[in-house]
């Protein structure tokens, strides 16, 4: 590993170091070596700290710009929460996610930490050992989906939070414009509500309120509060960024990935009816290996973890090489370019001109569930 204290060591300022759970997910270390491998070689200002068993880790040894960090335990993914809390303390998954709380002198080993594991433990460990930032009462998780015009629309709660107040739904917004802010670019981001229509009537109770307030952080200049937004909108491209609840946006992600494998399952049927829709597939073959990557939901793999004291991402436990690649990159972008202090920025900001009901809620252990 390239000693980033040595004051010869070339760009020292521009490495960013990963720790990554190597045991994490369907198929462990099989795919997140060689993720890792093809991450490196395509990243020269990376490193990377590989969490897991030495055993299962000894082919990475002696790879450059690379440390081989031991864990004697794994989370599984049907680990209930308690034994990823209390009793596997030695875990790959836990041993990641200390790497990237800072010490006393505010500097951590890691700037990210990417997981495929257990999503319910995966949050409950990042937030029991990272903790949340100031004004934040739940973390959420974000990932971007493709929308039509060539582009992603981010999305956030994607399954953190099943039972969400209007409270809630505003530091998700804050939190992901300014995830968007720094990974895209886009200095004012738009925002949309998931509701069952646009207009105000629509929704319940919470939605109706988060709109309000959402309405008056746009009046204040702190958001770009586009409206409500129906699910259609989120593949239109209509706003850059669309927050919900854990529980829809959970069931809406999944419904999108399995529509697009059988979207994608269909046309390869079609096109293996006999000798004439296979000669048509050859013709076709550019325009069909871009849909497919268009619609590929491994393209998108890798969600972040907001609100917490430390950037963590989470990775699809299925995942191949290919898609855990994915989560190291979006991981990679986000610490480079800070999306932690600018969510930290963004929060101090505009909570700073809402008015104080806007400002948290009083949370409680059964107000709060994971969805896997």
């Amino acid at each position: 590993m390239t000693d980033v204290s040595d004051p010869a060591a070339s760009a020292k300022a521009a490495v960013i170091r990963i720790a990554v759970d190597c045991m994490g997910g369907d198929h462990g270390p099989g795919v997140t070596l060689p993720a890792c491998e093809s991450f490196l070689r395509a990243h020269p200002l990376a490193e990377l700290m590989l969490v897991g068993r030495p055993d299962d880790l000894a082919s990475a040894r002696g790879w450059s710009r690379c440390t081989v960090v031991e864990a004697s335990e794994v989370v599984e993914m049907h680990d209930a929460l308690e034994v990823a809390l209390r009793r596997k303390k030695e875990s790959s998954m836990r041993v990641a996610i200390k790497l990237v709380k800072p010490d006393a002198q505010g500097i951590a080993p890691a700037q990210a930490c990417v997981s495929a594991g257990n999503t319910g433990a995966l949050m409950a460990l990042s937030r029991y050992l990272l903790k949340t930032l100031e004004g934040i009462d739940r973390p959420a998780i974000a990932s971007v989906m493709p929308n039509e015009r060539d582009g992603y629309t981010t999305v956030l709660d994607l399954g953190a939070n099943v039972d969400c107040s209007a409270e809630h739904l505003l530091q998700f917004a804050i939190m992901g414009s300014a995830l968007v802010s720094a990974v895209e670019g886009k200095a004012n981001p738009s925002v949309g509500l998931l509701n069952i229509g646009e207009e105000a009537i629509k929704g319940c109770e919470s939605v109706r309120s988060a709109a309000e307030l959402l309405r008056s952080a746009d009046a204040a200049g702190q958001l770009n509060f586009h409206g409500n937004v129906e699910g259609n909108d989120i593949f239109k491209g209509t706003t850059d960024l669309v927050v919900c609840d854990g529980f829809v946006g959970n069931v809406m992600l999944k419904s999108a990935e399995g529509l697009a494998t059988m979207l994608s399952s269909f046309i390869k049927q079609e096109f293996k009816r006999n000798i004439f829709t296979k000669l048509a597939a050859l013709a076709a073959l550019p325009v069909l290996n871009h849909f497919k990557a268009r619609v590929d939901y491994r393209r998108y793999n890798g969600a972040a973890l907001l609100g917490l004291r430390g950037l963590v991402f989470k990775s699809h436990g299925s995942a191949d090489a290919f898609a855990f690649e994915q989560a190291l990159n979006r991981a990679y972008d986000a610490a480079r370019h800070g999306l932690l202090a600018q969510v930290h920025d963004k929060i101090l900001e505009t909570m700073a001109a809402m008015p104080p009901a806007a400002h948290g809620v009083e949370e409680t252990e059964a107000a709060s569930t994971v969805a896997s």
